[in-house]
């Protein structure tokens, strides 16, 4: 109802009441037809259906509200629509309604208003008020409905989830029954249309804060912020306006996994502005800084080799970080955690948040590195066994190990040394350990050298017993007669095993003066031969031997032999020489054992 049509309403209300004031001073005097004429005329009120009225009270009935709104007949408002939110009626005779004029008469000469519609006209009103100013209104959310929300602003509207509020949200159901400030961007009257938005109001305000906010963005400075968002790297926490980031580095002095072992979402935390770029806007914010740097004189307080105790916090395939203080850590590398065993992860000795004792190795404050020790807690066992064992001792292990190189044996807890395959037997070829040795067997072996500052351990079987091949030297030369038996058949010759278990290689090119394409033509294993020897070699072992008869003087010839020396390559045109051969077959007699080797 409009503010012209109640002041017509109240004043045509007034001048009835004059007219009826002037009938009663009459006091039985003859009506004045004049007055009668106005007074009929007052009640024909020019009033349309649809049109917001002001009425007062003049009768309750236990259905319906009798209301005068100043025509020919009185209005009829049901009773209900008087009801407040909790059921009670709370009105009285005299008391001023606004209310619509649904029907201006019935067929029972009635006239029909209603309360409710005129609440709602008058809704209606300020909503499109509100549009049209882009004010903001207060409503209730009502419901989850599909795409958004539904809220009661004295009507029911739509809230879009996109709408809703700065970023998505994703629980909307825990916003039922919840208070909001939205803002109209959409009506229609007709079709009892309105669409509303929460994150414009948001927009708004969050524009004002940002104006403040941006005044106190100085590096240096300490703010209160709300976390918003939290990732694997870092929270985003809302300053006023804008969003800074803490990364997960500037959290903590110490070591942390993920932010949400420090932070939860909506918590409120001081900053303190890192820095910050105007034109892109983007904020970075610490958290440890608002705290003295624990690295500070940390050389002072952990010197080297100083012994203390720590607490295991992270661990890696390479190692254990052991915290000293709150915000110090170093780290124990697998390597420095025990002097016996040779463990696959650290897991195997330490877990997380184990008290352990630590012995300062090294201490790098710019590059915020420690390096701690823990087997230095204990006395070193190697330099136990350098001084136990010594070389050519012969004690009893236990075979814990078989690989192609060679067996580990283990002579004390945590102690295993290393037969190499060249060290198994003076005389025959050994081309696996498990020709020897079997996992778990005990075995006698000989020392052969302690590494104390390699830590390892060499051992030898073939040094229990007598050196065949020095013998053999002193008992043999060049162009001797000898006897053996054929062992073995290949297509580049045979092999021909000699006293003392000794063996050599007869090639194929020395079986005969005639050339012989296969050895298997001339010779069958089994079949013993007398020989004559060829070359010796006394450094890599090896014994070349031949059937025909110029060998012994050819033998004599410095080029002939020179022709013999070991060669590591084919020759270009895909041949071998027989160097070659007794190369490759024997080896090179006592093997230099790799680092490789030794690691495994």
């Amino acid at each position: 109802m409009t503010e012209e049509a109640a002041q017509a309403d109240e004043t045509n209300l007034t001048a009835s009441a004059d007219l009826l004031a002037q009938l009663d001073a009459m006091e039985g005097g003859e009506i004045d037809p004049e007055v009668m004429m106005q007074l009929y005329a007052e009640s024909l009120r020019d009033l349309t259906e649809g049109d917001v009225v002001n009425g007062r009270i003049i009768e309750v009935r236990d259905t319906e509200v009798v209301v005068d709104i100043g025509f020919k007949s009185e209005g009829m408002v049901p009773l209900d629509e008087f009801k407040d939110p909790l059921g009670e009626i709370n009105i009285a005779e005299g008391d001023d309604v606004e209310v619509l004029l649904v029907r201006i008469e019935d067929r029972h000469g009635n006239v029909i208003v209603s309360r409710d519609k005129a609440e709602q006209m008058k809704v209606w009103g300020r909503i499109e008020e509100a549009f049209e100013a882009e004010d903001t209104i207060t409503g209730i959310v009502t419901d989850r409905v599909k795409g958004g929300l539904s809220v009661d602003i004295g009507v029911r509207a739509f809230l879009p989830g996109s709408q809703v509020d700065l970023r998505p949200v994703r629980n909307l159901e825990a916003m039922r029954g919840e208070e909001i400030e939205v803002r109209v961007i959409k009506v229609n009257r007709r079709r009892a249309n309105v669409v509303v938005s929460r994150k414009a109001v948001l927009d708004s305000a969050r524009a004002e804060e940002k104006t403040v906010t941006l005044t106190k963005l100085v590096p240096g400075n300490i703010l209160r912020g709300v976390v918003k968002n939290i990732t694997d790297y870092g929270c985003f926490t809302d300053l006023g306006g804008i969003d800074g980031l803490l990364h997960i580095t500037d959290m903590s002095w110490g070591r942390i996994a993920h932010p949400t072992e420090m932070f939860d979402i909506s918590d409120e935390i001081d900053v303190v502005i890192l820095n910050f770029d105007p034109e892109r806007e983007r904020v970075s914010l610490g958290y440890k800084q608002l705290s003295e740097d624990p690295w500070i004189g940390v050389t002072e307080k952990y010197p080297v080799g100083a012994r203390m105790q720590g607490k295991v916090v992270s661990l890696t395939d390479y190692g254990s970080f052991v915290e000293l203080e709150e915000g110090v850590e170093g780290l124990v590398h697998i390597s420095e955690m025990t002097w016996k065993k040779r463990i696959k992860h650290p897991s195997k000795l330490v877990q997380i948040a184990d008290p352990v004792d630590i012995v300062i190795l090294d201490v790098d404050e710019d590059s915020r590195r420690i390096s701690l020790g823990m087997k230095q807690t204990e006395a070193n066992p190697w330099r136990v066994i350098a001084d136990k064992y010594h070389e050519g001792q012969v004690i009893t292990g236990r075979v814990r190990n078989l690989t192609d190189f060679g067996a580990f044996v283990e002579i004390e807890d945590g102690i295993d040394g290393l037969i190499h395959i060249s060290d198994m037997s003076w005389t025959k070829r050994v081309e696996h350990p498990s020709e020897v040795l079997q996992k778990g067997q005990e075995v006698e072996v000989a020392v052969l050298n302690v590494d104390v500052e390699r830590q390892r351990l060499s051992l030898g079987l073939k040094q229990l017993s007598p050196n065949v091949w020095d013998q053999f030297i002193e008992s043999h030369k060049v162009g001797d007669q000898i006897d053996g038996v054929v062992t073995k058949l290949t297509n580049f010759g045979a092999f021909i095993e000699l006293q003392d278990g000794l063996e050599g290689l007869l090639h194929v090119s020395e079986i005969s003066e005639r050339h012989i394409k296969d050895p298997a033509d001339e010779l069958k294993v089994g079949e013993p031969l007398q020989v004559r020897i060829l070359k010796v070699e006394t450094d890599s072992r090896k014994i070349a031997l031949t059937l025909r008869d110029s060998a012994s003087e050819v033998a004599q010839e410095p080029e002939y032999v020179e022709s013999y020396e070991p060669k590591t390559q084919y020759q270009k045109d895909g041949t071998m020489t027989l160097g070659d051969i007794v190369g490759n077959i024997f080896g090179s007699g006592k093997s230099s054992k790799s680092d490789d080797e030794d690691e495994v």
